[in-house]
């Protein structure tokens, strides 16, 4: 969209929530942005952010002020966050501090490249708070629908095209944790989210737990960053059918972290549909050559996929297949191509059964490209990253 001359819109009332709302579209924001802060609310007080934003209200953040999340957030049914550009909201309290945008509820953060939104934590450490929840009312295989590990909110449904807002150009540090076996909080965590959802040039850095995952879904999305993450890069589970477009990973130089995808259908039911079944196009995964769980990408537990121009350095294993609903799938060909094993990767490929027993990897299982790019630029950092991602 062209550049438009600020346009102010101002309504006065006189009562206590009087609010001004100022509009402005830039090349790098498509969406309108309202960006003052109506005093009243969940955002009444940046210093104690956090509650209930409510069915018919639209909460919208002031940039100017520093925003403290002190504990959770929700966004219900009917009800709006809206973030704009140059935002920072800092997070302490470990997992008790977190987002979650409800079914129905919508977030509209539209960060820029020049001024990106930043959540983070005071506490430069991983797992300092719970990050970014959103539970939409798309397609799982879980059940038609199921409750979110954290903030005990429903997700799925039979909405492919459900949209949950917009997320574009956002940071998000020191997030995820693992507080129960079965209960994780990532950076960004997808239950159900459906392809009406925007989410575009987002960056998940220094973790506990995975950078960003996908439970089930058909959200697609673009321009993703997810550096320094304790658990994988990149994680998908419960039927998630969309598409991954740019996709940059890097695990820490001292081996803590696991695998740059771990992608699974259903463990209960190998066969489960929807099946995940997503396209992940010009990605590169950088491990460390240490430490446990070293595979670039694995596959198991019935997912399919397409995986295309993707560039693997540094790990003990390239492409981990397991379970026979998708060795099957994957060795039968054409479903891995363009793929460059740059450096330091050990074993390309290993497969095995759902006994597992050893898996004969077919001559068609991947093809190889020496001159793929992965997610733009190689191993290096890729220029539509440059000034907001935090690398």
């Amino acid at each position: 969209m062209k550049k438009n001359t600020l346009k102010l819109l101002a309504v006065a009332f006189l009562i206590s929530t009087t609010a001004v709302v100022f509009q402005s579209c830039s090349d790098d924001d498509d969406d309108e942005i309202v960006v003052t802060n109506p005093g009243t609310g969940a955002a009444s007080d940046p210093n104690n952010f956090k509650g209930e934003i409510k069915s018919g209200e639209t909460v919208t953040l002031d940039p100017s002020k520093l925003y403290k999340l002190t504990g959770a957030l929700a966004v219900k049914a009917g009800g709006t966050l809206v973030i704009p550009a140059g935002t920072r909201i800092e997070a302490s309290g470990g997992t008790s501090a977190y987002i979650t945008v409800e079914q129905d509820g919508k977030i509209m953060a539209n960060g820029t490249a020049t001024n990106p939104i930043v959540m983070t934590s005071p506490n430069p450490t991983p797992g300092s708070w719970g990050g970014l929840v959103i539970c939409g009312k798309a397609p799982i295989n879980k059940g038609t629908s199921a409750t979110a590990e954290v903030g005990n909110a429903t997700y799925g449904g039979t909405n492919a095209s459900d949209n949950s807002g917009v997320i574009k150009y956002v940071r998000i540090e020191y997030a995820g944790a693992i507080y129960q076996a079965d209960k994780e909080f990532n950076g960004l965590s997808l239950f159900g989210v459906g392809n009406g959802t925007v989410i575009d040039n987002v960056s998940l850095i220094n973790g506990s737990d995975d950078g960003i995952e996908f439970f089930g879904g058909t959200v697609n999305v673009s321009n993703i960053i997810s550096v320094g993450n304790e658990d994988d890069a990149f994680d998908w589970t419960e039927g998630w059918n969309g598409t991954a477009t740019n996709i940059y990973t890097k695990r820490r130089a001292s081996g803590v972290g696991n695998r740059g995808i771990e992608a699974d259908n259903n463990s209960n039911n190998n066969d489960a549909n929807p099946r995940s079944n997503p396209t992940i196009k010009n990605a590169t995964f950088i491990g460390g050559t240490v430490g446990a769980e070293n595979d670039a990408i694995k596959l198991r537990v019935g997912t399919h996929g397409i995986l295309d121009n993707i560039v693997l350095s540094n790990w003990s294993t390239g492409i981990n297949v397991e379970h026979d609903a998708s060795v099957s799938y994957f060795n039968g060909g054409g479903k891995i191509t363009n793929i460059k094993f740059d450096t330091n990767v050990t074993t390309k490929a290993s497969l095995k059964s759902s006994t597992g027993a050893p898996v004969t990897a077919s001559a068609t299982l991947f093809t190889e490209n020496a001159s793929a790019t992965g997610a733009g630029s190689g191993t290096a950092t890729p220029t539509w990253a440059a000034g907001w991602a935090g690398i």
